[in-house]
């Protein structure tokens, strides 16, 4: 039989339910690394020849500097690590202008500002290795790159967090810098706050996973180490207890969390966020309740292929693939997966490795989450979240990372491979327009959102001239869509359902018919259904291109086709997907009934509320 990929998953046979396993965890993830160090002592680690936007230097440096967020717990937490004085020579060696091995200077907005942040940690959490064995032209070296790096403008993001991190560091040490720059920015940070815990990552039109393992994992980082009574700290603390009511409803009950946005390359650090919480000591929820969803998350990784032959964490997340990758993912970029490792910086006799690990407890209702415009649907295994759509036009693939209508933590999303192949287009979560059967246009952002209970409404136009209102309505397994167009000429129109994985050959079993379409693969059902729209639809069950899903490879989707005429006409549709293929059936075969939409407009018009996510006045384009 051929090796299953994911035996070198540096997880794989890995029970991770203790310390312990998280220890052997990090060290069999780190161990991968070690051949591709750079030989001359720099600070540098070049894994393949993929490349980012930024220099080739600079992604070196990223390889050497993303593995010290689980090293430095490790050290802190008192565990042995033989390659201390490897990294502690790269780093003096990388810094020094006159070294081989220098890794540049920084400039503006430049990647080197962003691994950084965790020499800055480095200092501030273990200076006995860093800082402390440095002769006195080291300690100048770094200290005198780092006070020039901070000197320099940041992206307005999380980014900003990277300065403070740098200058937590040069304080502990000793290091004098201008402190005002320092609180410039925790200013810009606070003025990003929505409220309910929720941040944007700077003035833009979306909310994402950047939020738990960016804005509230530096922020418990802060609040961990801030000096006693420091009034931001105490924010800080505030805004992740609030956070972890709602962030919950991200993850299912087998540990899988919502695939949603960019930067998912990073994998585990959405376990950041929980881990951060206990490097704060900050019991948001039981101490059981944070470790579940920390190990379960952990866990949830452990049988996939996101590895190359070697061990290396690959570009890619359920698999290695570069397509749904963003412009600035470097081949090491996949190691901020090790800001997981954080509460490794904890002793065992902390309450969060005491506690037993508590299972999750899924809600029985749809949840609304107002900020990101999202409600939240929970099934064994699967958690779903209805979305008003948000923007992301600078990513590469934005529209499918921000603007589907569903996204899911089993069944992931895809990204398109074809623009010009209307006719093979995955579309799962999502609607799409062509005017020539070719080309094709799916929603990029909204002008209008709004959430109400638990359904959510957004306008968009897939086109200057055609505009679509879309309603969502969480309906048990089901979710319901309605979509009002309203078009000056006729239009090819693809709707999908939920991609699920693909077998081998003919084993899957489909279904196509007008107005309806499923596929039941051994463990999985998905399915879509017309409810009464204005215009016929055909099913299909799509077998679309290769290597678009985000979590297995091979995928099927569901969708239904057709024209709809110049004017106004009316789309209603129900889609489910489920490994729980006993209720599933049973309610494919008692399709939801469709809402009365003068009664959904009537809600919308009486209790609807703006999303937080799109509120500014005006986004990056």
């Amino acid at each position: 039989m051929p090796i299953d990929p994911s035996r070198s998953n540096p997880f794989a046979g890995n029970p991770l339910r203790t310390r312990a396993d998280v220890v052997k965890a990090l060290d069999d993830s780190f161990a991968p690394l070690l051949p591709y160090f750079d030989p001359g002592g720099g600070a540098r680690v070049r894994l393949d020849a993929a490349a980012a936007h930024f220099d080739r230097a600079a992604a070196d440096f990223e390889g050497f500097a993303r593995p010290l967020w689980g090293l430095l717990p490790l050290a802190k937490g008192g565990e042995p690590f033989a390659h201390w004085a490897m990294y502690r020579d790269g780093l003096a060696n990388g810094l020094d202008p006159e070294h081989p091995g220098f890794i540049g200077r920084a400039g503006p907005r430049d990647q080197r500002l962003v691994e950084l942040a965790v020499i800055g940690l480095a200092l501030r959490l273990c200076p006995d290795i860093f800082w402390e064995p440095l002769d006195a032209r080291a300690r100048k070296n770094v200290a005198n790159y780092l006070l020039e790096a901070r000197r320099h403008d940041y992206a307005d993001n999380n980014w900003r967090f990277f300065r403070v991190l740098v200058d937590m560091g040069l304080k502990h040490v000793g290091v004098a810098f201008d402190e005002s720059l320092t609180e410039a920015y925790l200013d810009e940070i606070d003025g990003w706050y929505l409220g309910d815990g929720w941040y944007r990552d700077g003035n833009v039109r979306r909310i994402d996973h950047y939020i738990p393992f960016a804005m509230h994992f530096y922020g418990l980082i802060y609040a961990a180490l801030a000096a006693p009574g420091d009034p931001r700290a105490a924010r800080f603390r505030e805004r992740a207890r609030l956070f972890a009511q709602d962030i919950r409803h991200w993850f299912d009950d087998a540990g899988g969390a919502l695939a949603f946005g960019r930067s998912l390359t990073y994998r585990y650090a959405m376990a950041g966020f929980w881990g951060a919480l206990a490097f704060a000591d900050e019991e948001a929820l039981p101490w059981g309740v944070v470790k579940g969803h920390y190990l379960r998350h952990l866990r949830w990784w452990a049988d996939k292929p996101i590895a190359h032959r070697d061990g290396v964490l690959s570009v890619g997340y359920g698999y290695p693939n570069l397509l749904m990758s963003e412009n600035y993912n470097s081949a090491g970029s996949p190691y901020w997966a090790f800001k997981a490792f954080l509460p490794l910086a904890l002793p065992e006799s902390h309450p969060f490795w005491q506690a037993r690990e508590e299972p999750a407890e899924p809600a029985s209702e749809p949840v609304p989450l107002r900020h990101p415009g999202m409600v939240m649907t929970q099934s064994p295994g699967n958690v779903v979240a209805l979305s008003c759509g948000q923007e992301n036009l600078a990513m590469r693939f934005g529209s499918e990372k921000y603007a589907k209508f569903v996204y899911s933590s089993r069944y992931g999303f895809s990204v398109e491979s074809d623009e010009r192949n209307f006719g093979l287009a995955a579309l799962d979560g999502m609607l799409a327009f062509s005017d020539d059967g070719l080309h094709f246009r799916m929603r990029e952002g909204n002008e209008e959102a709004q959430i109400a209970g638990d359904s959510l409404f957004a306008r968009w136009r897939p086109f200057p001239d055609v505009l679509v209102d879309t309603w969502l309505v969480p309906a048990g397994l089901w979710h319901i869509r309605l979509h009002r167009i309203v078009t000056p000429r006729p239009l090819l129109t693809a709707e999908g359902g939920f991609a699920i994985a693909r077998a081998d050959g003919a084993a899957d079993r489909t279904e196509e018919a007008d107005g309806r379409a499923c596929v039941t693969s051994a463990t999985d059902f998905s399915g879509i259904a017309d409810l009464g729209s204005t215009v016929t639809r055909r099913g299909i069950a799509s077998k679309v291109a290769p290597n678009t899903n985000l979590i297995v490879a091979k995928t099927t989707v569901p969708q239904l086709r057709a024209t709809v005429p110049a004017g106004e006409s009316l789309l209603v549709t129900a889609a489910l997907a489920s490994p729980d293929l006993a209720a599933v059936r049973a309610a494919w075969a008692n399709p939801p009934p469709a809402p009365d939409l003068p009664t959904v407009e009537r809600l919308f018009a009486t209790k609807g509320e703006r999303v937080s996510a799109i509120m500014i006045e005006e986004a990056p384009r």
